[in-house]
């Protein structure tokens, strides 16, 4: 993809920030002053409870109306306010980009985490993952649109290989979002595991294609691996496509109900739709977003 591609999907993806926004606000925080409720009590304007002073209590929340009436002090207590972070967790293996239509809704789902998190006043930390290898890219940089070249050319051992986690260092009590297609071989449980380590929330956006999921294919075939660029002479007969959509199923089964037991939104989301209704469709119905207003 070209610099003035990701742009073209930078726009969109800003567009559909503005209908639709990351379920940030329906979760208590813990972290630093922003403007979304916490879980403890703060100075916000958000009233909360009572209850009796003790020495060493901040004098402006006496309640001196309350001592008028009893003789007693009595603190009031404010919801405390806090600003939420987000993790984005971003696969850059080949399989995401080796088609036009996917690729580009790859990148415009990368952007809208970004804007949307933006967008609702939280702190995002952006890495890239293809394979063991890994790179945490600075947010404000990203409007050179260089992002993807790096991601794409970061070394891997092991180009097919599930992404590695380990190295990527994940924030306390924070919303991790991964965008991945998923298309590689392993059990969901330790990527699962880790993004929801250290008290995490899990949201998972899935772009994919319609002839991944549902190809119509007989006769003769090049197939080329994504990955690994190689290419490979086949003859589809029904019984052969019937075993790629038996695996291509239980493969995403399994996925499904590993996001279950971690209570992770788990939202596949087309490549051949406009984005915003590819987003409504897929991840609102998910819990992975909640319309803007």
């Amino acid at each position: 993809m070209t610099r003035d591609d990701l742009q073209r999907c930078h726009t969109r993806a800003l567009a559909a920030a503005g209908r639709l926004r990351l379920p940030l606000r329906s979760k208590v925080w813990r972290g630093q002053a922003g403007d979304f409720n916490g879980s403890g009590t703060g100075s916000s304007l958000d009233f909360q409870d009572h209850r009796s002073y003790v020495p060493g209590d901040d004098p402006r929340h006496l309640n001196w109306q309350a001592y008028a009436r009893t003789g007693h002090y009595t603190m009031k207590l404010f919801r405390e306010e806090v600003r939420p972070v987000v993790d984005l967790v971003f696969d850059a293996s080949e399989s995401m980009f080796f088609d036009p239509a996917k690729a580009a809704r790859s990148a415009e789902l990368f952007y809208f985490i970004i804007e949307s998190v933006r967008g609702s006043g939280a702190s995002v930390s952006v890495h890239v993952v293809r394979g063991d290898a890994s790179l945490r890219i600075d947010p404000d940089t990203l409007q050179g649109h260089r992002w993807l070249e790096t991601a794409r050319s970061l070394p891997t051992t092991d180009v097919a290989a599930a992404p590695d986690l380990s190295r990527i260092q994940l924030r306390a009590n924070a919303v991790r979002v991964l965008v991945s297609d998923l298309l590689f071989p392993g059990d969901p449980e330790p990527i699962l595991r880790h993004l929801g380590q250290r008290h995490g929330s899990i949201l998972i956006f899935s772009p994919f294609l319609e002839s991944e999921a549902r190809p119509a294919w007989t006769g003769n075939y090049e197939f080329v691996d994504a990955e690994r660029q190689s290419r490979h002479q086949h003859r589809i007969e029904p019984n052969v496509l019937e075993r790629y959509l038996t695996a291509y199923a239980r493969h995403f089964t399994l996925w499904k109900q590993s996001a279950q037991r971690h209570q992770a939104a788990f939202a596949r989301i087309p490549a051949e739709a406009d984005l915003a209704n590819a987003l409504f469709n897929g991840a609102v119905t998910a819990g992975a977003l909640e319309p803007s207003h």
